[in-house]
C-alpha cells in the first residue's frame, strides 16, 4: 500500500463528498478467485448469502496472486465507491485499516467468541489496534508438491524428498515425454517456488530472518546464494511454454498426465477435486522438497469497508457471521482447497490432503516451524512482497541470470524500501 499523506487527505474528502452506490440488500464482494475450482468455492458463498436474504454481487478480478485485484480496489476506493467487502490478506489488512477505511466487526466477533474459536496466530492477523477488521475463511499451506502418481508408476521412479532427488529424476521424466515440473511465468508463481526453496535451504529461522525481519546479513549470506543457485537449476525443469500459462493451467498439466509435478498452494487441490480426482489415488500431496516438518501459511480473509447506510452495515455483519460459520468453512474449503480457519480438532477434514494439512499446521505451530508466506503478503507488506516477486521472477525466467547478481539485487531492493 503506497498512499501518501496527500492521498490520505484526498481519500477522506472523497469519502465525504461522493455517494455510495451499493443497494442496502446487496453485498458486492471483490476477490480474485476466478479459476474453475475457485469459482465453485465462490458459488458456495453466493448461495449461502442468498439464503440469508442478501443479494450477492460478484466482483471477481482475474490474476491468481491478487495484484490486479488490489489495483482495481485502490481505484474504486479513490473514486469513493468501495465494494461492500474485499479479499485482503496478511499485512495488507493493517495497511488498509491504518487509512481509516475499514469498519470494525467487534460486535460479531464478541457475540460469536472469535477469540476462543480462532488460533492466536490467525486472530492477530485480523486485528488492527486490538479491533477485528477482517474475517478469515481458511488457512492455506503453500509448500505443497502435487504429484501425478501414474507417471511415477509408469517410469518406475521414486517420489522425491529433496531438490537433489528432483534433479536426479528429471532427465528420466523428460526422456519419457513428461514435463518434470509444471509452472507458469507469472511473478507470484516464481515467488511461490522461491519461498519453498528458501525454507528448504535455510530452515524456518533463516526464512524469518530474511523474509520477516529483512536482516541484511542474512539476505546476502551464503545460504541465500545457495537458494538462488537451486532456483537456477529448477528453471531447467520447466517446458518451453511455461511463460504463457496461469497457475490452474499448470495444474491441469498434472491432471492430464502431461507433467509429473507442480509446486503450488493447496488451492490446487480444488482443481483436482472439481474434476473428480481422488487424493491418494489420482493425485498425491507431499511437502515441497526439503520442507518436511515445516508449513508456509497463508490466510484468506475479507475486510468490510465503511458504509454510511445502516442496512449496508447490517449486511456486512451478516456476511461476517456467515464466513465464520463452521458449516460454511467446511463446505467452502472442500471446494477451495484449504482448511477451515477455525480451531477445529484433527480428523474433521474432508480428505487425506486436508487432514495432513491440519495435522502439519498444528505440529508446525508447536515446533516453531510455521512461517508466513512472502508471496501472499503474510510475511511483509505489499512493497516487500512486490519486490520479491519482481526480482525472483526476472531471475527464474531468465536462463542467463546470475545468482550472485540476483542476491545483491534482492537485498538492495528490500533495504531501499524498508
Amino acid at each position: 500500500m503506497r498512499f501518501s499523506s496527500v492521498s490520505r487527505y484526498l481519500l477522506a474528502v472523497v469519502f465525504l463528498i461522493l455517494p455510495f452506490f451499493s443497494a442496502a440488500d446487496e453485498v458486492e464482494v471483490l476477490h480474485w478467485w476466478t479459476s474453475p475450482g475457485e469459482k465453485a468455492a465462490v458459488e458456495v458463498m453466493e448461495r449461502q448469502l442468498n439464503d440469508k436474504g442478501l443479494e450477492w454481487k460478484d466482483f471477481g478480478v482475474e490474476g491468481g496472486g491478487g495484484g490486479k485485484a488490489m489495483t482495481v480496489l485502490k481505484s474504486r476506493v479513490i473514486s469513493g465507491n468501495p465494494p461492500t467487502a474485499a479479499q485482503i490478506r496478511g499485512k495488507g489488512i493493517q495497511e488498509w485499516a491504518s487509512l481509516g477505511l475499514l469498519t470494525a466487526i467487534d460486535d460479531v466477533a464478541r457475540q460469536e467468541e472469535w477469540d476462543k474459536k480462532l488460533p492466536g496466530l490467525v486472530s492477530e492477523t485480523l486485528k488492527f489496534q486490538g479491533h477485528y477488521v477482517a474475517v478469515p475463511v481458511n488457512i492455506h499451506r503453500n509448500n505443497w508438491l502435487w504429484v501425478n502418481p501414474e507417471i511415477f508408476k509408469k517410469t518406475g521412479l521414486e517420489l522425491p524428498e529433496t531438490w537433489n532427488d528432483v534433479f536426479r529424476i528429471a532427465p528420466q521424466l523428460k526422456k519419457a515425454g513428461y514435463i518434470p515440473l509444471a509452472y507458469g511465468g507469472e511473478p507470484w508463481q516464481a515467488s511461490a517456488i522461491f519461498e519453498s526453496v528458501l525454507l528448504a535451504t535455510g530452515g524456518a529461522d533463516f526464512y524469518r530472518k530474511t523474509m520477516v525481519e529483512n536482516d541484511p546479513e542474512a539476505l546476502t549470506s551464503k545460504t541465500m546464494m545457495e537458494t538462488f543457485e537451486t532456483l537456477a537449476h529448477i528453471r531447467t525443469l520447466f517446458d518451453d511454454n511455461s511463460s504463457r500459462r496461469s497457475w490452474d493451467q499448470a495444474t491441469q498439466l498434472v491432471i492430464d498426465g502431461k507433467a509429473a509435478m507442480q509446486l503450488m498452494g493447496d488451492w490446487a487441490r480444488g482443481e483436482f477435486l472439481l474434476q473428480d480426482k481422488q487424493p491418494g489415488k489420482d493425485f498425491l500431496c507431499i511437502p515441497a522438497p526439503g520442507t518436511q516438518g515445516a508449513f508456509v501459511y497463508n490466510i484468506d480473509s475479507f475486510v468490510m469497508f465503511n458504509m454510511p447506510d445502516e442496512q449496508q452495515k447490517k449486511a456486512q455483519q451478516t456476511l461476517a457471521s456467515l464466513l465464520m460459520n463452521p458449516a460454511f468453512q467446511k463446505e467452502f474449503n472442500q471446494k477451495r482447497g484449504g482448511i477451515p480457519a477455525l480451531d477445529l480438532s484433527e480428523g474433521q477434514e474432508v480428505d487425506i490432503c486436508a487432514r495432513k494439512s491440519r495435522r502439519d499446521f498444528n505440529s508446525s505451530m508447536e515446533q516453531g516451524t510455521l512461517v508466513p508466506s512472502t508471496t501472499h503478503g503474510m510475511a511483509a507488506g505489499e512493497r516487500v512482497q512486490n519486490v520479491v516477486s519482481e526480482v525472483v521472477s526476472q531471475f527464474i525466467n531468465d536462463p542467463g541470470a546470475d545468482p550472485a547478481k540476483a542476491v545483491k539485487q534482492l537485498s538492495l531492493a528490500i533495504q531501499t524500501i524498508r
